[in-house]
């Protein structure tokens, strides 16, 4: 079971935790993190591309000219697809991208993410953040202080005055353990959880 260091927001240690080796040390496979997050980016496409094919389009239905005797090439339609301002032939339709991900699948990838960034010393437990207000200053002061540039923090719902702190930080984004996502753990150089999230996350991980 990994112990792990629990800072303050000035990064001074205040104790120790164990994690779940179940949740913070499983084997990384990079496959099944690709596949994720292949996964999660396509869901992300609106798929709404669109080209008209000749039975989208307007008109084209009265032949340009007689068939015979003008010296042009034969021509039915003016609206196809080798005319300009014709049709598009097998153009791209609305569709949707995704795919299935078995549930088992997204769980491990999870865990996977959890467990690279504390393989990599990239994982930080703070006990709480607590700031004078709702202000970008403030919470600037938290980051300096714990080293962070590009950062994911993972605070409890009860923390808004945080979130709205932290929200114009260039480099950090925050969420609640629910929004906790593998594309987001790999985005992001580090990982800052604080301490009251870490049991909901292993238990949203283990049930």
């Amino acid at each position: 079971m990994a112990e792990v260091t629990i800072f303050d927001q000035n990064k001074t240690a205040a104790g120790t935790l164990s994690l779940d080796p179940e949740v913070f040390e499983v084997p990384v496979r990079p496959e099944i993190l690709h596949f994720v997050v292949r996964a999660q980016r396509a869901s992300w496409r609106s798929g709404t591309h669109a080209t008209l094919t000749r039975t989208l389009m307007k008109g084209g239905g009265a032949k340009p000219w007689r068939q015979k005797g003008t010296g042009r090439a034969r021509a039915g339609s003016n609206n196809s697809p080798l005319w300009r301002g014709g049709a598009v032939i097998f153009g791209p339709q609305p569709r949707t991208y995704d795919f299935k991900v078995n549930k088992k699948v997204w769980r491990l990838a999870l865990k996977m993410a959890l467990s690279a960034r504390l393989a990599g010393e990239q994982l930080i437990v703070v006990n709480t953040i607590t700031l004078p207000e709702a202000k970008t200053k403030h919470f600037v002061k938290v980051k300096e202080a714990l080293g962070l540039k590009k950062a994911l923090v993972v605070a409890p719902e009860e923390m808004i005055e945080v979130m709205l702190a932290a929200r114009n930080v260039p480099g950090v984004t925050i969420i609640t353990p629910e929004q906790l996502n593998v594309y987001d753990i790999l985005n992001h150089n580090h990982l800052v959880l604080v301490e009251s999230v870490v049991e909901q996350v292993t238990a949203r991980l283990t049930a």
